[in-house]
């Protein structure tokens, strides 16, 4: 033990020493070390927290170089433009010799004189020296902003030529002077337009309707596919010839009122350049709706014999790689032409002109799809005005729009009496007039009330015995009647006075080679196509004059098929169907297991002899159910033709002499169905020969089973590939490809035809295509 006395001095002792920091820091005393003890804290954090934003890529380091850089640069800019004027010595900035000018300790430099000159005389040259090349591949574009936009002269636009030249501050001016301009024609232009100037003849209401009412679009979309199906049915034959009689075509004046558009854009234009009497602006609305309307009409009207003069050399002296690019040429040169020939109609007379606010009310709610409002509103002014052309006119619209809106005909044929009412009123426009009943007789043909349609196109010429385009459709008339003889002579008529109109040669050279003249229809379709007339580019006409050729022995005929293909009117040169359905797989020959149709072919294989043997009991000549072939598809010899099924109908009469065939048919709905096809015996006697051609359509296709084959002689050909038949056995193609037939042996060759739907086809579609 120590000594007691120790121990208390030495505890005195350290009682009053300081209190020392401990080694971690914590010490009372250790204020200066918890500072740096915390800033290591802090530092260690830093880093791990600039080790996390690199590795987890938390900041685009580029984007931020990136803004910085671009912020650097917009300061300096800003400080240049700002301090650009106090610019001394002319080198583009505000530097320190600049400051020692301004502050006179320096002499300001002569350079800035001469700089300052500078452009006064470079503006001054274009005036005297003017440069209209420059300017115009700067202000043009292209064709519809040239048509659009009222451009200054190139005078006023050369100082922009010299921009790089010129300061930027005598810029600015220009374009301000320019900018109102354009403007008021906008303004000018939609004050000008009433709505319903977009359509007076084709389908107006659509084209609206796609704005305010897409529901009810697609509703008259259907309707008139529908309608337009109905139409093809009556109007296409079985005869390969008589299908292809042309068929006015709505779509066509669709398209043509699109690009009338731009011409009416482009007269009001004009309308706001050049001061035009108060009568003109307020007939504008009216006179623009025919001229957007009219299609192809105009060009075909204004056409006279003078033009003649002009008419290229003979096609038949032509190549024929110049031809097709003459026609390609031509079709693309058309529209430039139709722009130039265009009138300004009118369709408002005296009276008219005092009610004009009160139609346009009513107008715009037909254009904006409200057609009971419409209606009720052009009712509400015929009954008020009964002597006013264009609220009778606007009424029989509205009924139109109405009869496609809930698929009525009933209330069609009420818009067709309306539409003659306009024409009877006393004092109606005859532009107005003549789209009124233009309308009408299309409205006729769409019910199929051609003979109706036939009087109101002849009405028509009685009215305006000097428009040419009434006269072609009058020939369309009479064509879809059957009536080639009245076709042609009216044809002939419009070629004496305007020989150089297309629509009217290729209908001419259609009814000569419908009348089996077919070198002398040849020139007359392939002139009429190479003029691109509107109306002509069709493929019935390809389809026609390529026929023609290949029947005269001109290999040409397949260059134009080539035409006729790249301007989509057929699937291929060797596939020239014009009734298809897109998408459907196309070869010439099929196998029994690509058609899905196996049953068939087993049960006519198995039964052929059954066939064979009823078809042999029906050929005595004196019987007459053989018919001879009515296609013109013969070059020589005899075929005839003993029918079962037709569109999809049973010949009760026929099954009645053949009726354990017809039986054995009925299970297969695939062929009995088949609406677009026939079920027939084909008898061929010896030396007969089939001229190559196609079918209708590209949606069935056609069994050949062999019942009386001769060893030798009887061949068929579709496409390159040739073959031959064989009794008890079944051949298939698409006849939508090009075939041939040969019969040269010592008998007669008995085949059985069984068409049947194209395999891709959808039981919807085979419910809702056409009869052909």
């Amino acid at each position: 033990m120590g000594d007691p006395c120790t121990e208390s001095n030495s505890m005195a002792e350290s009682d009053s020493k300081p209190p020392s920091a401990s080694k971690n820091g914590k010490g009372e005393g250790g204020s200066g070390h918890s500072f740096f003890t915390w800033f290591m804290v802090l530092a260690l954090l830093g880093v791990w927290t600039s080790v996390a934003v690199v590795w987890f890529e938390l900041v685009d380091y580029d984007d931020v170089l990136a803004r910085a850089k671009e912020f650097r640069y917009n300061i300096s800019e800003v400080l240049q433009g700002k301090l650009g004027a106090y610019d001394a010595d002319g080198d583009g900035d505000f530097d320190v010799e600049d400051a020692k000018v301004l502050l006179g300790l320096k002499e300001k430099p002569a350079i800035l004189v001469e700089r300052r000159a500078e452009p006064d005389s470079l503006v001054e040259e274009p005036e005297a020296e003017p440069e209209p090349e420059v300017v115009e591949e700067m202000i043009q574009p292209s064709h519809a902003e040239e048509a659009a936009w009222p451009f200054p002269d190139p005078v006023e636009e050369e100082p922009v030529v010299l921009e790089e030249v010129e300061p930027e501050g005598e810029e600015e001016p220009v374009e301000d002077e320019a900018a109102p301009e354009i403007e008021i024609s906008e303004e000018q232009v939609e004050e000008a337009q009433v709505d319903w100037e977009s359509e007076l003849e084709g389908e107006p209401e659509v084209a609206e309707a796609e704005e305010s009412a897409p529901a009810e679009e697609d509703e008259d979309d259907s309707l008139s596919e529908d309608a337009g199906e109905n139409q093809d049915t009556a109007s296409v034959p079985e005869g390969d010839d008589d299908a292809a009689v042309p068929l006015p075509e709505l779509v066509e004046e669709d398209s043509d009122s699109e690009d009338h558009t731009e011409d009416a854009i482009d007269t009001v234009g004009e309308i706001v350049e050049e001061a035009v009497p108060e009568e003109t602006e307020e007939e504008l609305d009216h006179e623009e709706l025919l001229e957007v309307d009219q299609g192809d009409e105009p060009t075909r009207e204004d056409e006279n014999p003078q033009e003649a003069e002009e008419e290229p050399a003979p096609a038949e002296d032509q190549p024929v790689e110049k031809v097709l690019v003459t026609a390609e040429a031509a079709q693309e040169q058309k529209p430039k032409e139709k722009v130039k020939k265009k009138k300004k109609p009118k369709l408002l007379n005296k009276f008219d002109k005092t009610i004009k606010a009160e139609i346009d009310a009513a107008e715009k709610l037909r254009k904006k799809g409200k057609v009971e409002e419409a209606l009720r509103a052009f009712e509400s002014l015929v009954q008020r005005y009964p002597q006013s052309p264009r609220s009778r006119y606007g009424k029989a619209q509205s009924e139109d729009d109405l009869a496609e809106k809930v698929r009525s005909n009933e209330v069609l044929l009420k818009a067709i009496n309306t539409y003659r009412e306009v024409a009877e009123l006393p004092d109606p426009p005859a532009d107005l007039v003549k789209t009124t009943l233009k309308r009408r007789a299309e409205r006729q043909q769409f019910l199929g009330r051609m003979r109706g349609a036939l009087a109101t196109l002849e009405w028509l010429v009685q009215l305006f015995p000097e428009d040419i385009s009434l006269k072609n459709d009058l020939g369309v008339g009479f064509l879809l009647m059957g009536d080639n003889k009245n076709a042609k002579r009216v044809y002939e008529e419009v070629l004496a006075v305007a020989p150089n109109d297309g629509f009217a040669k290729v209908h001419y050279g259609f009814i000569l080679k419908s009348d089996n003249m077919i070198a002398e229809s040849i020139p007359f379709l392939r002139e009429g196509l190479q003029t691109g007339d509107p109306g002509t580019d069709d493929g019935r006409f390809y389809f026609h004059l390529g026929d023609a050729l290949q029947r005269v022995g001109d290999s040409s005929a397949y260059e134009w098929y080539e035409l006729g293909h790249q301007r989509g009117h057929f699937a291929s040169v060797w596939q020239r169907s014009l009734y298809n359905v897109d998408g459907l797989k196309a070869q010439p020959w099929w196998t029994p297991r690509e058609t899905t149709y196996t049953d068939l072919v087993k049960a006519l294989e198995k039964n052929w002899k059954t066939i064979r043997d009823e078809a042999l009991s029906v050929m005595d000549p004196g019987r007459g159910l053989f018919v001879p072939e009515d296609e013109n598809l013969r070059e020589k010899g005899q075929w005839g033709q003993f029918t079962l099924w037709q569109q999809g109908k049973k010949v009760e009469k026929s099954c009645r002499s053949v009726p354990k065939t017809c039986a054995l048919l009925e299970r297969y709905p695939e062929a009995t169905g088949c609406k677009r096809g026939q079920i027939k015996y084909s008898v061929m006697q010896p030396g007969t020969h089939v001229w190559p051609h196609t079918g209708p359509t590209n949606c069935r296709l056609r069994m050949h089973l062999g019942l009386v084959i001769p060893a030798n002689g009887c061949q068929i050909r579709c496409t390159n590939q040739t073959r031959a038949w064989e009794e008890g056995k079944v051949l298939i193609f698409d006849d939508s490809f090009e075939h041939e037939v040969w019969q040269d042996a010592s008998s007669y060759r008995l085949i059985f035809i069984v068409d049947v739907w194209h395999p891709e086809l959808t039981q919807y579609q085979r419910q809702t295509l056409s009869p052909i």
